[in-house]
């Protein structure tokens, strides 16, 4: 049997998966799926399994089931390319005929002196569960500071000023405003909900140094119980050392069919692919989708087409708390109420569809 090995099973390697099994994987293929987790993980809502607001068990989903799955619960240590052969840090090795690498991304620190040491992160599932309980710990009335004013750091304030209502929430942006990506509207709707429900907002900060129980914005001493960091991501380490050609941002470069250049066999989606948008859910399904095309049409033998239709996102949602939320649909700003219930139906669709 020929080997597709997926690593990570996240959203885009998920919807890999789910797009192959049962029918549309060639009889003399099996698909070996690499992860540190034994279910699909919603990396979307980590937010708040940290605050508290959501058990761990709520964002699971069940990985599929089939005879020509198999699955390895272990850390990738390395990827040998040229060699087609995965090295996982307990010293086992998978050979591959096709591979689609998901390992998703890490915090970036920027070259912060002690974020990487004395904060704490939502970027993995283990990582969320160490949030919850260092937060979960914070005595009465204590501070928790939260840098970055991204999507994550602002789902994040506001599911923990409703968790905990007794906490002082520092929320520290390098920009004018929170969600500045975001047209004025609705960046002030978010900064706004913020200044009425007591979350402190600091603008044009700069995080200069993190020490155990402070940092430090520009040079003003900051005392906190806890600092979460939500500020910037990068590709996981064994992407970072993989030697092929990557973006500013590390990214690996791909070619428009989502392999690497003179690799055929080696795929990329999500987090670690070079992609014309932010990462998101939402952008790595779009890409599984292309790359099970393209599979199919490798396993064919069929010509490749010269480029892909372009992914078409159908908008961004976040929360502000169970009740409110903001977003974009298409070019249409949402705020309050409706977007905070066109969120909580995404979710509960995708998992009625994926579990």
């Amino acid at each position: 049997m020929k080997k597709l090995v997926v690593l990570g099973a996240g959203y885009g390697g998920m919807r890999v998966l789910q797009r192959l099994l049962p029918n549309d994987l060639p009889k003399d293929w099996e698909i070996i799926l690499v992860d540190e987790m034994p279910y699909h993980c919603l990396k979307t809502e980590y937010y708040a399994l940290a605050a508290g607001t959501a058990s761990d068990h709520h964002l699971r989903v069940s990985l599929p089931e089939d005879e020509r799955l198999t699955l390895k619960y272990a850390t990738v240590s390395t990827i040998h390319a040229n060699d087609h052969l995965i090295e996982l840090s307990n010293g086992e090795t998978i050979p591959f005929d096709k591979l689609v690498i998901g390992l998703g991304c890490t915090d970036k620190y920027h070259g912060v002196p002690g974020a990487d040491t004395y904060t704490y992160s939502i970027q993995t599932m283990s990582a969320t569960r160490r949030t919850y309980e260092a937060l979960n710990n914070v005595r009465p009335e204590g501070v928790v500071s939260i840098v970055g004013a991204g999507l994550s750091g602002v789902e994040l304030a506001s599911e923990l000023r409703e968790s905990r209502p007794d906490l002082s929430i520092k929320l520290f942006d390098r920009g004018e405003s929170v969600m500045s990506q975001f047209p004025k509207k609705l960046s002030s709707y978010v900064q706004n909900w913020f200044i009425e429900h007591g979350v402190d907002v600091s603008n044009n900060s700069n995080i200069t140094k993190v020490e155990p129980g402070a940092l430090y914005n520009h040079d003003e001493r900051i005392e906190s119980d806890v600092v979460i960091w939500t500020a910037g991501v990068q590709p996981v380490n064994v992407v970072r050392e993989l030697d092929v050609e990557k973006d500013r941002s590390g990214r690996v470069v791909l070619t428009p069919q989502h392999f690497i250049p003179d690799h055929p066999d080696l795929f990329v989606v999500g987090d670690c692919a070079s992609l014309p948008h932010a990462p998101s859910a939402q952008l790595a399904e779009g890409q599984a989708e292309q790359i099970v095309s393209i599979l199919k049409h490798q396993w064919k033998g069929e010509s490749l087409p010269e480029e892909m239709p372009r992914i078409k996102l159908k908008g961004v949602l976040g929360s502000l708390g169970k009740k409110h939320g903001f977003g974009m649909m298409g070019e249409r700003p949402l705020t309050g109420r409706v977007a905070r219930i066109l969120k909580s139906g995404v979710l509960w669709m995708y998992k009625y569809h994926s579990g």
